[in-house]
């Protein structure tokens, strides 16, 4: 069985998947790691015909000790029924395009999952959860959508008001059963703190609070799937648009990057197996962790958020660099992981000259990724092929399509559902007394 230990106790108490999932973060305020990560063998993700298969293959070697195949394969294939293409854009560099889930974000991946794994074993203890989730704009609608309905469950979503974009926004406060949502007048660093101390008030310990940000270490096990899915893909395409690359070749990912959860996904990946030559970490003006890997900047030496046109990004304190820190350590987290920091202006032009060169429109985010990879590869001259993760899908920002472009997006079909169902919200100060009132 594997089993996992919080990133602050150095006793490395060890608990099962079951109660990491179910708690989110451990009782000291640390985030649940694996005590190993098992081998998987390249085909149990290389054979799969959907990334509902690599996920059966592959959670299957995670979780088999507590969740019976049968179970797992109906929670994979009800979780992950949507599509996950990878898009060729030049002879070595793809776009994997995570957004065509139920709310157009790479977080349906992860909440989605998560929520049935969730229920499956509150349903078997006789439990209830009250999910409480900090998000900077897409993780929040992604949950909603995700646990909406579920029976033992209840979600509680905080989001900084006036800094998520308007569809965003729609996707968070539309009325959905058991979703209550809240504008906090502060940051997406004030809602994660708010979060974090609701987790460690002795007032709220009566309370089953739990998360569903990527502090859960239920997030990002499925997150890790899609990246094992895209170097199934990739072996199939070569320069030249055929033959094989082979199952041992290396590639690299670029991961627009916030909280660095997505990245943490992408790490686990390839130490289960994944051949990985480099990880680029792109961040948008938040650029704490750029300058931790070019040396600029000490391990935890956070600063505020800043406002971007990638908001989803906009995260100054990345929970999840704790993880990574705890995980590689400062030498091999600096060896295999490159980043950068893209400005507001640097977005667009990239958005502008994606779409002039390659026909192909991105989001903020997505653009994020693009520019930093030209810029790896311009630094470096690395011809290793790279998979940089398309998180968003653009109808999500119209307003900074139409910037960079001077045309909106097309339209979406599961956008324009929402302007057609009622919406909720509270609005409520920055702090952790605010949310206790509710709470309590």
């Amino acid at each position: 069985m594997i089993r996992y230990y919080s990133t602050r106790d150095p006793h490395k108490n060890l608990v099962r998947f079951e109660e990491a999932l179910l708690k989110g973060l451990a009782p000291d305020g640390g985030l649940y790691i694996p005590e190993r990560i098992p081998r998987v063998e390249p085909e149990a993700w290389l054979e799969a015909r959907s990334i509902a298969e690599v996920g059966i293959a592959v959670l299957g070697t995670w979780l088999k000790d507590e969740i019976p195949a049968h179970d797992l394969e109906a929670i994979l294939r009800d979780a992950l029924n949507f599509p996950c293409p990878l898009v060729q854009l030049s002879d070595d560099l793809f776009v994997l395009e995570l957004f065509h889930g139920p709310t157009l974000s790479f977080k349906d991946f992860g909440a989605r999952t998560m929520a049935r794994l969730m229920q499956y074993f509150l349903r078997q203890r006789g439990e209830r959860r009250i999910i409480l989730v900090a998000t900077s704009g897409d993780t929040g609608s992604a949950v909603a959508d995700g646990f909406a309905g579920q029976d033992n469950i209840e979600v509680v979503l905080l989001y900084p008001k006036d800094k998520v974009s308007e569809v965003q926004e729609r996707q968070l406060i539309t009325e959905r059963p058991g979703v209550r949502s809240f504008a906090v007048e502060g940051t997406f660093d004030d809602c994660q703190r708010m979060v974090k101390e609701a987790f460690v008030d002795p007032e709220l310990a009566h309370l089953p609070l739990s998360s569903a940000n990527s502090i859960n270490i239920g997030r990002l096990l499925p997150q890790a799937l899609y990246y094992l899915w895209a170097a199934s893909q990739i072996n199939h395409l070569s320069p030249t648009g055929g033959g094989n690359r082979g199952v041992g070749a290396k590639i690299n990912f670029c991961v627009p990057s916030g909280n660095l959860g997505n990245l943490t996904a992408g790490i686990l990946a390839a130490l289960m197996g994944q051949p990985v030559h480099r990880f680029i970490a792109a961040h948008n003006d938040n650029h704490f962790f750029p300058d931790f890997l070019q040396g600029k900047a000490e391990a935890y030496q956070f600063h505020p958020t800043i406002a971007t046109l990638s908001n989803a990004m906009d995260v100054g304190s990345p929970s999840n660099f704790e993880r990574l820190y705890t995980l590689l350590g400062p030498e091999k987290l600096r060896a295999w992981v490159w980043g950068t920091s893209v400005s507001n202006e640097a977005t667009l032009a990239r958005m502008k000259k994606t779409h002039q060169t390659y026909g192909y429109m991105a989001c903020p985010h997505t653009a994020v990724g693009l520019e930093a990879q030209a810029r790896y590869r311009q630094q470096t001259a690395d011809p290793t092929p790279t998979i940089s993760l398309a998180c968003a899908h653009p109808a999500k920002f119209p307003d900074v399509v139409f910037s960079a472009l001077g045309q909106e997006p097309p339209s979406e079909q599961a956008l324009q559902v929402l302007y057609s169902r009622p919406t909720r919200v509270w609005t409520i100060d920055p702090t952790l007394q605010a949310l206790k009132a509710f709470l309590l």
